[in-house]
């Protein structure tokens, strides 16, 4: 593959593959308290992955980020389990962020439009559109796909800028629409919403380890990642934290709504100001910021597979790559097609808002089981390293700094994880929402044990028959 990432790219890469500007609504939903979340959530779990992925990267530096990781530690089954997980679980995933900017996009044409949000005909058309373009671009190479990650992130800081001024503004001129005291920003913890939206909200600061997985084509991985991380990461924690004050300030937490709450926000202070114009805008600059997370995600997901493909665990067709290209055009289309399935089943059984909750708790199981892996590879490779760090970003505080980052990062995922599997607190059918959730996690685990099974018979069988022919060469 070619090498044609650089530090800019990346940071873009990481701004736009973390920073989902929907999570703002999500946690502006529980009102006051999301901020405390927010800064909870950005020490005990944020700041101990970006030190987790800085090491690990510049120790491991080669294509196929986490797996490789979760392989060296652990050895070849749980190194698959972490990479089928993580891909999976942006099969899941992608569903909801188009689900989540179709949603958005009605708002581009003010009023007129919003009766189609609920709508599974114009859903369907949008996500489907939306995925396979997305898809195409990745197919004719990264020199090209990188452009829609470039101008989503770029658009993601635009977006913000107007949402954080927007609600300065707001707050300057009609005062705060939500009351900000002592005993509602302190989170409860005991809360199931709030423990809910502590793993979502842990769940969006993940994603620092996708720049890794196309470590083949970045310039100078070992020192380009590193420092992308660095500069991204104050970014995108000052995003999130701003971006739900201002929701927060704009509009009352009741009426806040789990997917249009940003143009939603941005309309009204848009209507205040005179200017009608204003939300309309925001909305289409939006769904571009998600477009770009979105096209970011598939870029470096389509080639998970790529390398677990490599080793023989998947089937051999998921490694070829493009001709001309030079890219694994196989694993795309396989992953989209997948997409396209999920999508369509999940919208012929749900309302668009059951639909979106259900697939989001699905992925946080699914893509936080990884990061389980690589808190727990940071301890054990650090132990059978050699004592010559140089060039490596080690954690620092020595032996039991390094276990202190592994073991909270570790501990809050975990925590993430099991509070991802309660239905909230006002579902009608906690049952069914259980079973489909930890039911369908599990099932898209068990799948991939079948392959992984598959695979290893299947080079036991071609190392028998290279010993057999290489004896029989040795007998004539």
């Amino acid at each position: 593959m070619h090498r044609v990432l650089g530090v800019r790219d990346l940071v873009l890469l990481n701004i736009a593959a973390v920073v989902g500007l929907r999570w703002l609504s999500t946690a502006a939903q529980i009102g006051p308290s999301s901020l405390a979340l927010w800064v909870l959530a950005l020490i005990i779990f944020f700041v101990p992955l970006a030190l987790t992925v800085l090491e690990l990267s510049s120790r491991l530096p080669g294509e196929g980020g986490l797996y490789l990781w979760s392989k060296a530690a652990f050895g070849d089954l749980h190194g698959f389990i972490a990479g089928w997980s993580y891909w999976t679980s942006n099969l899941v995933f992608f569903p909801s962020v188009l689900l989540f900017v179709s949603g958005v996009f009605v708002y581009a044409a003010g009023d007129r439009w919003l009766p189609l949000a609920g709508n599974a005909i114009y859903n369907a058309v949008f996500c489907l559109v939306a995925l396979w373009g997305a898809t195409l671009l990745n197919i004719v190479g990264l020199s090209r796909a990188k452009w829609l990650q470039n101008i989503g992130g770029m658009a993601t800081w635009l977006v913000t800028a107007v949402i954080v001024l927007s609600g300065v503004w707001a707050w300057y001129r009609f005062g705060a629409a939500t009351a900000f005291t002592q005993s509602n920003v302190l989170p409860h913890i005991g809360s199931v919403n709030e423990l809910t939206t502590l793993a979502i909200i842990a769940f969006a600061y993940s994603g620092l380890e996708l720049g890794p997985i196309l470590g083949g084509e970045i310039k100078d991985p070992r020192k380009a990642i590193p420092r992308a991380i660095l500069m991204a990461g104050v970014m995108i924690a000052a995003i999130y934290i701003a971006g739900t004050a201002a929701l927060l300030v704009s509009l009352p937490t009741s009426q806040i709504d789990l997917i249009g709450g940003i143009p939603q926000a941005l309309a009204a202070v848009g209507k205040r100001i005179g200017v009608p114009t204003f939300g309309p805008i925001t909305a289409g600059l939006l769904a571009l910021s998600q477009l770009g997370s979105f096209g970011a995600w598939i870029t470096g997901t389509a080639r998970l597979p790529f390398v677990v493909g490599v080793d023989r665990y998947l089937p051999k067709p998921l490694a070829v790559l493009h001709p001309k290209f030079g890219t694994p055009y196989v694993a795309l289309l396989i992953q989209s097609t997948v997409v396209t399935i999920i999508l369509l089943a999940a919208l012929s059984s749900a309302t668009i808002h059951e639909t979106y909750s259900i697939l989001i708790d699905m992925t946080v199981i699914l893509g936080l089981l990884p990061l389980l892996y690589i808190f727990a590879a940071l301890p054990m490779l650090r132990r059978r390293a050699t004592a010559d760090t140089k060039g490596i970003m080690v954690v620092p505080g020595g032996a039991v700094g390094c276990w202190l980052v592994s073991g909270l990062g570790f501990s809050t995922t975990l925590l993430a994880i099991v509070t991802s599997m309660m239905p909230p607190e006002h579902n009608g059918h906690p049952g069914l929402f259980f079973l489909k959730v930890v039911g369908g996690s599990c099932l898209i685990i068990a799948i991939g044990l079948m392959f992984y099974v598959r695979g290893r018979h299947a080079q036991r069988r071609e190392a028998i028959h290279f010993r057999g022919s290489h004896a029989a060469d040795n007998v004539e």
